[in-house]
């Protein structure tokens, strides 16, 4: 009988280590509150470092540009730039569309939600939580980037250099719209600045990419580039290093120059050469 009692015990101690929530602790109102607070807190921190570590390992450059800004505005750049990261590696994670469009499909319900004050229980979606509600952000912003990765999940090279740029614009240039929000700048001369930057970045980074995607035999450049250059897909996935191989990196490399250039004065000869290598080239 007392074997069977302490058994019985036993049991119920397991089912409450498994189930903590089960346990009814019966203290005073002001502890209960205290307690919750601590354990929201360290939630807080779980969240901003994972955040934090994401954009580290996969956004090397983003996380250093982070450090650079005012703390107030630190944590909410962390948390946009994890976004980014998360819907950035869904393309390359996925083995079939629509499970790319599901998740494509999670967070634009999660940004939804988020502006309903009732995030989803997930670090990146209670950071960018915090940071909209600490800064106000743009909704639209967020959405347009989620919409135009989830465009590209078709898969294929860009057409022309136009649509890499648009690609650019709807997602980086987004980005860096959010990062100017969270710093509290409200200018148009700031936002026509970060148009050109986005579109830059998002042009070098198509180009930094490509020996990755060329291991897996997959090359996004612009076709109208490289059919200017007689440049096939097959010469990228074999790594040939021939001179049409460099005009097509050149002239992609020059635009986004040339957006650099609109943000702010360079060198005056690298800026004539830059456009008459364009008309040159892209006039042919």
């Amino acid at each position: 009988m007392a074997a069977g009692a302490g058994a019985k015990q036993g049991l119920l101690a397991g089912r409450a280590s498994l189930f903590p929530g089960l346990r009814r602790r019966v203290s005073p109102p002001g502890v209960r509150v205290q307690g919750a607070a601590t354990g929201a807190r360290a939630d807080s921190r779980a969240h901003q470092q994972y955040c934090l570590t994401l954009v580290r390992s996969r956004d090397y450059d983003g996380f250093l540009s982070s450090l650079l800004l005012p703390k107030e505005a630190r944590r909410s750049s962390l948390a946009l730039r994890a976004f980014n990261v998360e819907l950035a590696q869904v393309k390359d994670s996925i083995s079939q569309k629509t499970i790319g469009l599901m998740r494509m499909q999670f967070w634009k319900t999660a940004i939804e939600d988020i502006f309903r004050d009732d995030p989803p229980n997930q670090p990146i979606s209670a950071e960018l939580w915090r940071a909209v509600r600490t800064h106000s952000l743009t909704k639209r912003w967020l959405l347009r980037t989620i919409g135009e990765r989830e465009k590209d999940l078709d898969d294929r090279a860009y057409r022309n250099l136009q649509e890499l740029e648009a690609y650019a614009e709807n997602t980086q240039s987004s980005l860096v719209y959010l990062l100017l929000e969270c710093l509290g700048v409200k200018d148009v001369h700031a936002d026509h600045a970060a148009s050109h930057i986005g579109k830059a970045h998002g042009i070098v980074t198509c180009l930094r990419a490509t020996p990755y995607h060329s291991s897996r035999r997959k090359v996004y450049l612009p076709m109208d580039i490289c059919m200017l250059h007689g440049v096939s897909q097959e010469d990228f996935i074999r790594s040939r290093r021939d001179q049409n191989i460099r005009d097509v990196t050149y002239d992609i490399a020059s635009q986004a120059y040339v957006h650099l250039q609109h943000v702010g004065p360079g060198p005056r000869s690298e800026t004539v050469q830059v456009h008459a290598v364009k008309q040159s080239r892209f006039t042919q």
